[in-house]
């Protein structure tokens, strides 16, 4: 059994990650568990990725393949972010709990765009509740390495986080949008 279980939020935030962890010699798994991921046929796109790199990795990977929308949309309206990153890392934790495991980390953590403060703290919390290890990892120093490996293996790219907020977020401009209050 591995002893690392990683979240993995979409194949280019894999990239670099994978190769790090790979050098080292950690021994680990990868998790697909992203319900926030709007619309259907993004969150398709993102997975058929995350398949396509793991086959050609040879990294095992537990797809939790799970679209509950109107689930996930009362869960993100106590602030978008937080519920996010919460949801996806208890899943982590608990899976990892459940399957032997002695740590898990996410590849949100490889992402400049996201909160990193936020992620460790949320981390640091569902590792208390499921008794089991966060580890947190600064994968960003790869950032521009990351995307150069993506786009070598031809890998689909996001241009969203993902969640329907977000993907609002691309096309208004703040002056536009009627939810300042969300952050």
């Amino acid at each position: 059994m591995p002893g690392l279980l990683l979240h993995i939020c979409c194949a280019p935030c894999l990239c670099w990650p994978h190769r790090v962890l790979e050098e080292e010699g950690t021994r680990f798994a990868g998790l697909w568990f992203n319900p926030t991921i709007h619309p259907y046929t993004e969150y398709a796109k993102r997975l058929a990725a995350v398949r396509a790199f793991a086959a050609a990795a040879g990294l095992a990977v537990v797809y939790r393949d799970e679209y509950p929308l109107e689930d996930t949309l009362r869960a993100l309206d106590g602030g978008r972010c937080e519920a996010c990153y919460r949801l996806r890392l208890e899943r982590t934790a608990r899976t990892a709990r459940e399957q032997g495991y002695a740590a898990f980390s996410t590849t949100l953590l490889y992402s400049k765009h996201q909160r990193h403060d936020l992620i460790h703290e949320i981390g640091i919390r569902a590792g208390r509740l499921y008794d089991v290890e966060f580890r947190y990892r600064d994968f960003r120093t790869g950032w521009e390495q990351g995307r150069t490996m993506a786009r070598q293996l031809g890998l689909y790219r996001q241009q969203y986080c993902g969640c329907i907020f977000s993907e609002r977020d691309r096309y208004l401009k703040p002056a536009d949008r009627t939810d300042q209050a969300i952050p």
